[in-house]
């Protein structure tokens, strides 16, 4: 069993990393450490997520996906989630979550003779695992109806001014492009999503 962690951040400017020692403690204390780490910048309400899908690459049946809360791994809408879910039953990755306590079982060694505990244990997570998922989508789509809101107040009394370009980390990027750079490498080199490389990239 190797436990892979997985750190998200929604958007460039925040940290994708800032729960890194939160989670390698606690595995520390369930006496297991992390084998490797997969870091990214993108939104938990998409399925286009280079990180994860490497990580579940790497997987074999009854390795660990470690997450801090189960928003970093889905925003998802209900027909993406079953997708997801999908491809973590069919591979036979286990997610254990800081705010789930019914998955941390899965980082003890199973109990000998107790398939019954066992089978209880992921029939309660796999269920609390879909209400979570399904709490972080409606919190996803609340957040996204108040700011829509805000931009259109904003617009009325025309004072909305939009999102700032970050005209150095744009530099940088062009930069990388220029000199030959594949767009996910230099993702890495700049240190910022995928998607915001392809973005300069297309402009």
């Amino acid at each position: 069993m190797f436990v892979r962690a997985y750190l998200r951040a929604s958007t460039d400017e925040q940290d994708a990393s800032r729960a890194k020692e939160d989670l390698k403690a606690f595995a520390a204390n369930n006496g297991q450490r992390v084998a490797s780490w997969y870091v990214e910048n993108e939104s938990g309400s998409t399925l286009q997520r280079p990180e994860l899908f490497r990580l579940l690459d790497d997987c074999e049946a009854g390795d660990i996906l470690l997450i801090e809360q189960v928003d970093r791994l889905s925003r998802l809408n209900d027909a993406d989630w079953k997708k997801l879910r999908a491809i973590l039953d069919t591979k036979g990755v286990l997610v254990v979550a800081l705010d789930l306590p019914t998955s941390h079982a899965a980082l003890q060694p199973p109990r000998s003779g107790d398939d019954f505990t066992g089978r209880m244990l992921a029939a309660i997570n796999t269920m609390l695992l879909d209400m979570l998922a399904a709490v972080a989508r409606k919190d996803y789509e609340d957040r996204r109806r108040r700011q829509e809101q805000g931009i259109k107040k904003a617009k009325a009394a025309d004072v909305y001014q939009g999102r700032p370009v970050d005209t150095k980390l744009h530099t940088r990027i062009k930069d990388c492009l220029g000199s030959g750079m594949s767009l996910r490498k230099t993702a890495a080199t700049v240190g910022c999503a995928l998607s915001t490389v392809q973005r300069v990239a297309k402009a």
